[in-house]
């Protein structure tokens, strides 16, 4: 009788536990770095988020810097100021001009010794907004600091009828008399001041003569503005000869001025 003796069992079993302990690593291996991708994705939105919200703002604080006015070395004069005396000449002359349409031409003149002595500005408004006339001309009269304005009187030019402005407080420093005259057709703002002459009168003589030898170079297209300084050089009179001012009689030339509030 024979016997079979049977050889020791083969363990099939000994590497299963270690492909499957290796298997689930992979598997947490690939969910981190799944999480890890999608975190960084959500990070990347929340972020993308937060710039495209403050995009508009950006926008909106750079608007005001090219909104503004610039200096128009290039473009043609439109205005001149006649000379009296072959001596006599424009210290500085200027064109804005704005985004929106508007230009503004600018006279400035400057006694002996540089300081400034008076100031014309023609103004022809576009599409931007308008800030109130005496506001701007009280920031010109007084760079440093705005002060209030009161009325001074209505002289008569070649233009019309023309409002005079002053410092409502005068604080010792040099007097000087801002004007004004809005024309409608067409839209039009001619404004200054001037610090020239040592009394109200002479002050009143040197706007009058300063607007009564503005004249018109170039209107371009605008048949309006040819009109205006057309008709205006019909009453125009010579500053040597003409005299002191016509002043008004109305209660603004009164010692007790109402000041002057609002856009005019």
């Amino acid at each position: 009788m024979r016997f079979f003796q049977a050889g020791p069992a083969v363990p099939h079993h000994t590497r299963t536990p270690s492909a499957l302990t290796s298997f689930v690593d992979e598997v947490y291996a690939t969910l981190s770095r799944l999480f890890a991708y999608v975190a960084v994705l959500a990070l990347f939105a929340v972020l993308g988020n937060y710039l495209w919200k403050q995009l508009p703002d950006a926008t909106a604080m750079a608007a005001p810097a090219v909104a503004g006015w610039s200096l128009a070395g290039r473009s043609t004069p439109a205005f001149a100021i006649s000379r009296q005396d072959p001596r006599d000449k424009t210290e500085a002359y200027e064109i804005f001009r704005h985004p929106e349409g508007g230009r503004k031409d600018v006279f400035r003149w400057a006694d002996a010794s540089g300081a400034p002595a008076a100031e014309l500005e023609i103004y022809r408004p576009g599409g931007e907004s308008m800030g109130p006339a005496v506001t701007e001309i009280a920031g010109r009269l007084d760079p440093g600091g705005v002060r209030e304005l009161e009325a001074a009187g209505i002289v008569d030019s070649k233009f019309g009828s023309v409002t005079l402005l002053r410092p409502a407080r005068q604080d010792g420093s040099r007097s000087c008399l801002g004007f004004l005259k809005q024309a409608d057709a067409p839209d039009l703002r001619i404004s200054g001041w001037t610090c020239q002459g040592a009394s109200l009168p002479a002050q009143r003589a040197a706007i009058v003569c300063m607007l009564n030898r503005l004249t018109l170079l170039a209107a371009g297209n605008d048949l309006r503005l040819a009109a205006l300084f057309a008709h205006a050089e019909l009453r125009r009179t010579d500053c040597v000869t003409s005299g002191p001012p016509a002043l008004s009689a109305d209660w603004v030339m009164g010692s007790k001025n109402p000041l002057l509030r609002g856009a005019l």
